[in-house]
């Protein structure tokens, strides 16, 4: 039977947490993730939990931790945000080149500097390459929902995970969600046996040796390959997932999509600020529609290009930038696959909220107005635009 509450996304996570019941939680506070840490850390002191939690002295001792439990053979957690998960940065590929399950909390916030607490997402694109699965979230109901799947996920693909969601926005924000039970997360996860752990007694190994140039390049090719994989993974366990909830999660939304003519790619929170937008340019006659990426890692990218062809004009937005690049991440990452498919719909790239900036719906039907007359003259004036910023 499910459970109706009333909880903010870092609430909703460490409930996650909580009912999960990780063997290790290694953290550091860091705005706007700090709660994550906190209410779990209360849990552990009234016996809700038996893990064993870690206050350590900084990020980079936080992963430290966490690979040291995981390699023991540990259900392991941990939660960060922006300069938290920059000094994370080293510690972040020898958890992923281990091979080691383990889950990451992201609350998303802007990289210093100047100094910003608030929400985009320059923290988690930053370590896109550090072979971490990243599942992003659209509202609190999705941070609790994939921060359950994501213990699944990683111990099935023998690869990190983070879940990320936008701070503040989301992390502080209290709505309206569906709890599983107890013991409907417990069987969901089931019992952790890992088939390789320094603590097995009946077989040695070695766990972060020395490799020469050739096994390297094999270790590398091989995580590449996993993540690759992974996608049938987190669709298999989104669909066990569905059975008990009936909450549908695939490796990214559309919403509207059937006979768009024009469209926005976007991640995270703005996503629903988006569909409210595309709901009123529908009203209006103007067929807008939506696509949200719910895996930047592993992405989705001949999925979403199939999806796209369609179209006569299309915005990709991102909530980071990438500085002197051709254009940011997502962009860049889906126009290449486009272009590799000899898909050639008109595509433009906002850059949005960078800093925490608030983007509303007028803001995205600006977006869609500009896409309106791109898919009439089939021409673009320029690539790359920072919303909010200019007329």
């Amino acid at each position: 039977m499910s459970i109706r509450e009333r909880l903010s996304g870092n609430e909703a996570v460490a409930t996650a947490m909580k009912q999960i019941n990780p063997d290790t939680v290694a953290a550091y506070p860091i705005t706007p993730s700090t709660e994550v840490p906190q209410y779990f850390s209360n849990f552990v002191a009234n016996g809700s939990v038996t893990t064993e939690f870690i206050p350590v002295e900084s990020e980079h001792s936080a992963m430290s931790a966490c690979i040291g439990a995981a390699s023991a053979g540990g259900r392991v957690m941990s939660a960060t945000s922006s300069q938290g998960l920059a000094l994370m940065f080293e510690m972040l590929y020898i958890a992923s080149g281990l091979r080691l399950p383990l889950t990451l909390i992201c609350g998303n916030r802007a990289l210093s500097a100047p100094l910003n607490i608030h929400n985009d997402h320059s923290d988690s694109m930053g370590v896109r390459d550090a072979g971490f699965i990243q599942l992003y979230c659209e509202n609190n109901q999705e941070a609790y929902d994939n921060t359950i799947m994501a213990v699944k996920i990683t111990e099935r693909a023998k690869i990190p995970v983070m879940v990320c969601y936008d701070g503040f926005i989301t992390s502080h924000s209290v709505e309206n969600i569906t709890l599983m039970e107890n013991e409907e997360v417990k069987q969901f996860i089931g019992e952790y046996h890992p088939t390789e752990y320094l603590l097995d007694q009946n077989r040695n190994i070695s766990v972060g040796p020395l490799a020469m140039q050739k096994d390297y390049f094999v270790y590398r090719k091989e995580l590449a390959d996993a993540m690759r994989k992974s996608k049938e993974i987190i669709l298999d366990v989104s669909e066990e997932f569905y059975q008990i909830t009936g909450r549908k999660y695939e490796l990214f939304e559309e919403y509207q999509m059937e006979d768009a003519e024009i469209g926005v790619v976007v991640l995270n929170s703005t996503a629903g600020t988006a569909k409210d937008t595309v709901d009123k340019l529908r009203a209006q006659g103007i067929k807008a529609g939506l696509i949200k990426p719910r895996t930047f890692r592993p992405l989705p990218y001949i999925e979403i290009t199939e999806r796209l062809k369609h179209l006569k004009a299309l915005a990709i937005m991102d909530k980071c930038d990438s500085v002197n690049g051709y254009a940011a991440p997502l962009f860049t990452e889906l126009t290449s696959a486009m272009y590799t498919q000899n898909l050639h719909v008109p595509t433009i790239n906002y850059i949005y909220g960078l800093g925490g900036c608030d983007v509303t719906t007028k803001d995205i039907e600006s977006v869609y107005q500009n896409l309106t007359h791109i898919a009439k003259t089939q021409k673009i004036d320029r690539v790359t635009h920072y919303l909010g910023l200019e007329e």
